[in-house]
């Protein structure tokens, strides 16, 4: 699904999380300029092949979901 989101928007400037592909649920077209939309579930997951479940919630809130990068910041979905 992260696949085919990214080639249908390849003409558009994404914003992407670095290593967090797998977690992109989709894209908010309701406001300019659109923005992915991230599962906080799968974010996690994905941390936590490297670290405790305690240690990538506290890496991902401060290190990720709290960090502004502008306009195209995404979205973070808590899917939980």
């Amino acid at each position: 699904m992260m696949s085919e989101i990214l080639e249908i928007y390849k003409d558009f400037e994404l914003l992407k999380a670095d290593g967090f592909d797998d977690a992109i649920l989709g894209v908010d077209q309701s406001n300019d300029p659109i923005k992915l939309i991230y599962s906080v579930r799968r974010c996690l997951d994905i941390l936590e092949k490297d670290m405790s479940s305690e240690e990538a919630i506290e890496y991902f809130s401060f290190n990720v979901e709290g960090a502004s990068v502008g306009e195209q910041t995404p979205i973070w979905c808590w899917d939980m």
